[in-house]
């Protein structure tokens, strides 16, 4: 039997404190990258280190929420972006009197790319966190 003491001693967070992390360093990153009065290069690599970052912050037993959340985390902060600040989310060909949807889907489907990298980054860091978990059952 193994001694899960050791690992319950870690310095892991919880799913939802890394949920909570995650969307507070994206609100972060978002708001520095805001200064020059557009969503850039910074919310992208930003959002792909959140997104790689949050399966290796978060305790083994509670991967899930972080193998699905860097869609969501994508999504509602460009849409919390357009709600606040609409003239950030520069789509080209977006009309410039375009709604707060339409804002939204044009700046999720123009940062497709950012969303495709941090999601095969954090899948790939939490497949790489279960099997090489000592606790994992192939290791018994």
């Amino acid at each position: 039997m193994v001694d899960t003491s050791a690992r319950l001693s870690r310095n892991d967070l919880t799913a939802r404190g890394m949920v909570g992390a995650a969307f507070a360093a994206m609100a972060a990153v978002t708001a520095l990258d805001l200064l020059d009065g557009r969503l850039g290069a910074l919310f992208s690599v930003g959002f792909v280190l959140i997104a790689g970052t949050m399966p290796l912050a978060v305790d083994v037993r509670e991967l899930l929420p972080s193998g699905v959340l860097p869609p969501v985390l994508l999504v509602v902060t460009i849409a919390t972006v357009c709600a606040l600040v609409p003239s950030a989310v520069v789509v080209e060909g977006l009309p410039t009197d375009a709604g707060w949807l339409a804002r939204t889907l044009g700046g999720a489907v123009d940062h497709g790319v950012t969303l495709l990298i941090g999601h095969v980054l954090a899948v790939t860091a939490v497949v790489t966190r279960i099997f090489t978990d000592p606790d994992h059952p192939r290791r018994g």
